[in-house]
């Protein structure tokens, strides 16, 4: 079974939309993590947004990437350019793939306007994780 890490920055918001949908669309072919270079806790509005869609991630916690350096991955996936350029060396010959979302909850505005960028970054990630299994497992 393929071994998947998601790493972001502080594995609140992306990784684990990421993490959500790649589980989803793995349907038990894969082992699903999500980590960051710090930890922030799960984003309560990414919780609310990807149950919109159906997806439960209350149970994940948000990690540490160090909590995983014993694990050898088939994937290290980095979903923002920062967690790309800090993304430590993991003892395998794990095949790093990137792709930069931006991160919702660093939008200022309205209620609404939050929710809608958490909505479109969502969507983003729900396409990407969707074409990742499907080309990869």
């Amino acid at each position: 079974m393929k071994k998947i890490l998601v790493l972001c920055t502080g594995n609140s918001c992306r990784s684990q939309i990421a993490e959500g949908y790649l589980r989803h669309y793995a349907a038990g072919k894969a082992e699903l993590y999500s980590a960051g270079i710090e930890t922030h806790g799960v984003n309560p509005l990414a919780i609310e947004t990807m149950k919109e869609d159906g997806i439960d991630i209350s149970r994940q916690t948000s990690n540490n990437v160090t909590e995983y350096a014993h694990i050898r991955f088939d994937f290290v996936i980095t979903v923002c350019d920062h967690a790309q350029e800090r993304c430590p060396i993991f003892p395998s010959t794990a095949k790093q793939v990137h792709r930069n979302f931006s991160d919702p909850s660093k939008i200022r505005g309205s209620a609404e306007e939050v929710k809608q960028a958490f909505r479109e970054v969502r969507e983003e990630i729900k396409s990407f994780s969707a074409a990742f299994i499907k080309d990869s497992l």
